[in-house]
């Protein structure tokens, strides 16, 4: 392990390479182990306020190169609000070490209260920095936005639009700042850190919504009922021109309307607008192969524990804003002024044609709901602006290596692979089953806004419930969990509910959602994620010596039997393993666990 002296060392060589001038602000402590920055200037550049401004932000302060603190962010944010009846502040709640999650809430008539924005019918966007904390891009652009709505002359922006503002939503992670997070990214100075003050990633958190951060977050999201939501973050991987990318999940799936509205009516005022301020958008970025681009590039479909694909799920339109980290800081929060700023005006010319895509993607009931997706070339390559580069040996490493030159080069027609073969599908049931027991997964179910009514008496009801065919754990802990993937089938059962089990109708706004969290081969099912473990646990074993006695009564009375057992030691594996034989009868017995492998929420249809 290097001593701490090397690491001494190591700083001050770092830190000597940073300039901090009006003529050098695109200097960080990293530069000089990044690729060769693209030169940029774009027309945004004229969005940020001299430093000497009453109301510059501290980013402006700094001429792009630092982003506040959580005390300096609301300071300031603070004294803003008490200047405009247009902004209210409310907290959705405190974090694990004690701190509030603030929201920002601007509308043209100050209103204060999401019963008030409901009564009064205008689109509300919603928008979301710092999920991923050193990620914080869209704090200091929705800062300097809602400066020039207060004190420019952007107020209008508010006159048929309403816009809900989080700052910071991983507020504990944003204060484990550091010069050294992030080493991908350019800047700011200090950022902070992906996950939360226990090590949980927020934009692993929707479907399973373990941290107190996400359970406020989805309260928020079904108290305020946003139209749009916006989720802003800083990517890595490979180099290009492109700045701030941005993405959805595809037409394919549970709220196609709702993505027609965001592919053929905002992305190209969205597009058009980052153009005309200088910069060069596009759609979000994979590499199928990080060192080789002619491989082509994966359009990927999110699942429900992403934001973009919980929104899929519950037909909240939710768009992923990914700038690019080589990119500076001053000119990715820019752009991300520009995006927000042409959001809410697109929004608000045609909000009322995303309500009616929203409200048809929530009651169109699909009767076939796909689980899985398999990947295929799409018909449509992409002319993809990249950044030239070669290969070469390293002495480091001893591997190839990508040495990005920083010169831009167009790479034509590249191919394009998507998630778009539909793989497991399912019918849609009329409704699920969830026995009482099942506390936990019924309490999450709840905080995600899904209707459900309790048994008050017990009820025998004809259902169908799944039963495991294979089952493999995880090899190790993700996300605090012990995941689980089955493959399942159906099987008729009559089955005597008990009183206070949970029925959820599938015929309401979020039961796509549901289904999505409790079909159990559903990639973020409860299931998956290790709700369910205990079921996958043997607690009543036979000895052998009481199945060898009752094997032999099996076989003597069941000529059926004896004709299947014989058949199945045809399998010479199966007939060399005393414990297969002896565990064969026991399995075909009364005194078998009939509730092992089996899924305790019953389907109806």
């Amino acid at each position: 392990m290097p001593s701490p002296r090397f690491h001494l060392l190591l700083s001050a060589i770092l830190l000597n390479t940073m300039t901090f001038s009006a003529h050098a602000d695109t200097q960080f402590v990293n530069d000089n182990i990044l690729p060769p920055l693209l030169e940029w200037q774009g027309q945004s550049t004229t969005l940020m306020q001299d430093a000497e401004q009453p109301w510059s932000t501290p980013f402006e302060h700094s001429n792009g190169m630092k982003s506040p603190s959580y005390d300096d962010t609301f300071k300031w944010l603070d004294k803003l609000v008490a200047e405009s009846s247009l902004l209210h502040k409310v907290s959705l709640g405190k974090s694990p070490q004690g701190r509030d999650i603030w929201m920002i809430i601007a509308t043209k008539e100050g209103l204060t209260t999401s019963q008030a924005l409901a009564a009064q019918g205008k689109p509300t966007l919603l928008v979301q920095a710092g999920i991923h904390a050193g990620e914080i891009d869209g704090k200091d652009a929705g800062m300097m936005l809602l400066r020039d709505m207060v004190k420019g002359e952007k107020a209008h922006l508010l006159d048929n639009v309403n816009l809900l503002f989080i700052p910071i939503f991983s507020v504990d992670a944003h204060e484990r700042s550091s010069t050294y997070n992030r080493v991908n990214q350019r800047g700011p100075v200090d950022m902070g850190w992906r996950t939360n003050a226990r090590n949980l990633n927020l934009n692993r958190d929707y479907a399973k919504a373990d941290t107190i951060e996400m359970r406020h977050m989805l309260n928020a999201i079904n108290q305020w009922q946003p139209d749009l939501y916006i989720d802003v973050h800083v990517t890595d991987g490979i180099d290009y021109q492109y700045d701030i990318t941005y993405g959805y999940n595809l037409p394919r799936g549970l709220s196609k309307a709702s993505y027609q509205w965001l592919d053929s009516i905002y992305r190209p005022t969205v597009d058009a607008a980052l153009e005309n301020a200088g910069h060069i958008p596009g759609p979000l970025v994979f590499a199928m192969d990080k060192t080789d681009l002619s491989k082509g590039l994966h359009k990927w479909v999110a699942s429900q524990r992403y934001s973009d694909g919980y929104g899929h799920a519950r037909h909240l339109p939710t768009i992923l804003v990914e700038n690019h980290s080589l990119k500076p800081f001053k000119q990715r929060v820019l752009g991300t002024y520009v995006y927000l700023e042409q959001t809410l005006k697109t929004l608000a010319q045609q909000g009322t044609k995303l309500k009616t895509a929203i409200a048809k993607d929530k009651f169109a009931y699909p009767d076939t709901l796909t689980l899985t997706w398999k990947s295929e070339v799409q018909p449509k390559g992409w002319n993809f602006k990249g950044v030239e580069y070669f290969k070469e040996t390293s002495s480091i490493s001893g591997s190839d290596v990508v040495r990005w030159t920083g010169k831009p080069k167009l790479y034509p027609n590249l191919p394009v692979i998507g998630n778009t073969i539909p793989d497991i599908q399912i019918s849609r049931p009329s409704a699920y089953f969830i026995p009482p027991q099942w506390q936990q997964v019924i309490k999450r179910l709840q905080i995600h806004g899904i209707r459900m009514t309790r048994l008050a008496k017990p009820q025998t009801l004809h259902l169908r419930q799944y039963q495991f065919d294979a089952h493999k754990f995880a090899n190790q802990s993700y996300e605090g969990h012990q995941r689980v993937n089955v493959s399942a089938s159906l099987h008729k059962v009559t089955s005597t509910l008990p009183a206070g089990t949970v029925k959820i109708t599938t015929k309401q706004p979020l039961g796509d959602l549901a289904i999505m969290l409790l079909e159990p081969q559903s990639p973020d099912s409860f299931l998956q994620w290790g709700f369910f473990n205990p079921i996958f646990t043997r607690t009543e074993y036979m000895e052998a010596y009481a199945v060898e006695p009752m094997a032999a009564q099996m076989l003597k009375t069941n000529p059926e039997l004896k004709a299947e057992f014989d058949q199945a030691l045809k399998d010479k594996t199966f007939a060399a393993d005393p414990k297969a034989r002896l565990r064969w009868f026991y399995e075909r017995s009364p005194y078998y666990d009939n509730q092992y492998l089996k899924y305790p929420v019953y389907r109806q249809h």
